[in-house]
């Protein structure tokens, strides 16, 4: 019998995408031999895959910008297809634009069938140095050729189409949790227990930057003198290292002096939940301009509001039309203007005065992940195509 055996080529941290571990996990569970090619990157060292026989987790170490790094990307090249011909995958599984130049030569030199998933699109503005241009050209020729191509929302789904010419099978799935994370979480002892005390607590995790975690947010937190206060997890993202340190200079100079509690980088996901179900509210705030089209197309491809309500925590999100069609309309948020501190103030001051409401939000949040936005149900069909391909 020909072994199932899918090889994931990504040149970055795999730890550092959930949607590399649901799949991984998705398919090691049945019964699948999963390898995953990567870069150890620095800022997300700490993160880590959860334990699985049949995950294997392989990682160079990520070098600086310039001739070292293009050095460094061939080496990437020649390691994975080393690992390829030692390792006879019946599947590819290509992440992101700079696997596509490694994997689309496997794919024609030893007719290996191949996914590719795009968690976050390239811009225009990407493609002006000689390398990325290289990059680009076999985004294209592998968008056109790999048997299924995944990205995480609808208007990225068609931009790719539309620029790479595809007209195979192509699917939107979004970045929701495994079921299988939510099942020892005791949300409502945790829930119940919390509803007894007087503050309320924000939580948030992932890359710490001003896009996420505004100026205007710890103004309005302030505000409330204690009453509110804020979690985060996570850790500054490149550009924004000191980014945590001026938050918490701005909360002491409004008079709200250790209002911000940093649980650093927590390494595991189920961790992480575990965290997050520990709050009240969940913190998902997106600008509301902006020229990069993975920031203007979240809906779907940013785990941490569908992560949020499997905790059981109702959300705080930006009142841009689809967050609110999508989150707000429903019950499972409330909405703001992240750049108005009095907007931001009397979204939780509504939070803080409604308990009963509060929790009623985060149960009817709960019940969505796990009757539809689960990843189990959004890659079936993902799941059915390696399968029997």
């Amino acid at each position: 019998m020909k072994l199932r055996r899918i090889l994931y080529v990504q040149y970055t941290d795999p730890a550092a995408y959930p949607p590399v571990e649901h799949s991984s996990c998705l398919l090691a569970d049945r019964g699948w031999e999963v390898l995953l090619l990567g870069i150890a990157n620095t800022s997300t060292s700490k993160i880590q895959l959860p334990a699985h026989r049949k995950i294997h987790v392989k990682r160079i170490r990520l070098v600086q910008s310039g001739l070292r790094q293009k050095l460094h990307y061939l080496f990437f090249l020649l390691w994975t297809v080393y690992w390829t011909l030692r390792w006879r995958p019946s599947w590819l599984y290509a992440s992101d634009p700079l696997s596509c130049a490694i994997v689309w030569p496997l794919q024609k030199l030893h007719s290996i069938k191949v996914m590719y998933h795009e968690h976050d699109s390239p811009g225009p503005d990407r493609a002006q140095s000689w390398f990325m241009k290289v990059v680009y050209v076999y985004r294209k020729k592998l968008g056109r050729c790999a048997e299924l191509c995944v990205l995480p929302q609808q208007a990225r789904l068609l931009q790719f189409l539309e620029t790479t010419g595809r007209v195979k099978p192509a699917v939107c799935v979004w970045n929701c949790p495994r079921l299988g994370e939510m099942a020892d979480l005791n949300l409502d002892q945790t829930q119940e227990r919390l509803d007894n005390d007087l503050e309320l607590f924000l939580y948030y995790h992932g890359s710490i930057t001003a896009a996420r975690l505004p100026r205007e947010l710890i103004v309005a937190v302030s505000r409330f003198r204690g009453a509110v206060r804020m979690r985060v997890a996570g850790y500054e993202a490149p550009g924004s290292i000191g980014y945590l340190g001026e938050l918490t200079k701005l909360a002491a100079k409004n008079g709200a002096a250790g209002i911000i509690e940093h649980l650093g980088t927590i390494p595991l996901r189920r961790d992480l939940l575990r965290n997050a179900s520990k709050a009240h509210v969940g913190l998902s705030l997106m600008p509301k301009q902006s020229e990069d089209i993975n920031m203007q197309h979240m809906v779907g491809a940013s785990n941490k509001p569908f992560d949020y309500m499997a905790c059981a925590l109702p959300l705080l999100v930006t009142d841009l039309s689809d967050w609110i069609a999508t989150f707000v309309d429903p019950g499972y948020a409330r909405s703001c203007n992240p750049q108005d501190p009095d907007s931001i103030e009397a979204a939780l001051r509504w939070y803080l005065e409604h308990p009963a409401e509060r929790r009623e939000m985060g149960r009817r949040g709960r019940d969505k992940i796990q009757q539809a936005w689960n990843y189990e149900t959004m890659f079936a069909g993902v799941l059915r195509t390696i399968e029997n391909g």
